[in-house]
């Protein structure tokens, strides 16, 4: 993988859109602004005044309000600093434009010449500031930054140095484990619903196993549904009383056998 774009190739992307080709090609174009402030390395604001949140990634929050930084949250937050802080930036929507808090939901791509042409959300993953997380409202174009992501966990850079950042094997997981986690899994068969949703019920629920772990897989990953028992595989979501709830098609990774 290439450690930056050139600048002539996001030149293409900006101005003309290169026919529709590139990563942004089946985008929606945003706005351009000049970064002024990071908030963590998942966001950032503009002159214009607009947050904007980094799209199909997860980087370590700073809680700058209730709690104490989350491991890596500093080092990830200089890290997109470092990137982009005083230079001029062009969005592109993969889908939901806004979410409740009116921030920006977007791709973010470097448009000037003070410096290596980037984007923003895959050179984070590719530097280890941050993990793939996706949402089915603005998933499009993340196909591309889970290579991103490995590469950085083969190289065990960033936040891959962290313990807490490390995929956990499902039978480690207690009704008290609670985040946003990366785990090893083997399916075994059908599991109950959960009894309280806060919003649709999951389309289908497996156990894992030996049972520590419940996956809820959600309409928006239904396909995955008729995944047989048996089957290894990588898996990523919120994790909360002793079951994941699994998003998006990309948070599955199904491993060699024996994985």
């Amino acid at each position: 993988m290439r450690k930056e774009w050139g600048l002539a190739a996001i030149a293409c992307l900006l101005l003309s859109g290169c026919g529709g080709s590139g990563p942004f090609g089946d985008m929606e174009p945003g706005e351009r602004g000049r970064v002024v402030r990071i908030i963590d390395g998942d966001a950032l604001v503009l002159d214009t005044g607009q947050s904007v949140r980094l799209v199909g990634v997860e980087a370590p929050a700073m809680n700058w309000r209730d709690d104490d930084p989350e491991p890596h949250a500093e080092a990830s937050s200089r890290m997109l600093e470092d990137l982009v802080m005083g230079r001029e930036v062009r969005l592109y929507y993969p889908g939901l434009t806004r979410d409740r808090y009116d921030r920006a939901l977007a791709h973010v791509a470097t448009a000037d010449a003070k410096g290596p042409a980037y984007w923003l959300n895959m050179e984070m993953l590719r530097r280890g500031g941050a993990r793939l997380r996706v949402y089915p409202d603005t998933s499009a174009g993340s196909e591309a930054l889970l290579e991103a992501e490995l590469a950085a966990r083969e190289a065990s850079i960033g936040l891959w140095k962290e313990a807490e950042y490390l995929p956990l094997r499902a039978s480690a997981v207690t009704p008290e484990t609670r985040g946003f986690l990366i785990i090893f899994a083997e399916l075994a068969g059908p599991a109950s619903q959960p009894e309280e949703t806060y919003g649709d019920p999951p389309a289908c629920s497996r156990q894992t196993q030996g049972g520590a772990l419940i996956i809820d897989i959600e309409t928006s990953a239904e396909i995955l549904c008729d995944t047989e028992a048996g089957v290894k595989a990588e898996l990523r979501g919120w994790v909360s009383g002793g079951r994941l709830e699994l998003v998006h098609p990309l948070h599955f990774v199904r491993l060699p056998d024996g994985g």
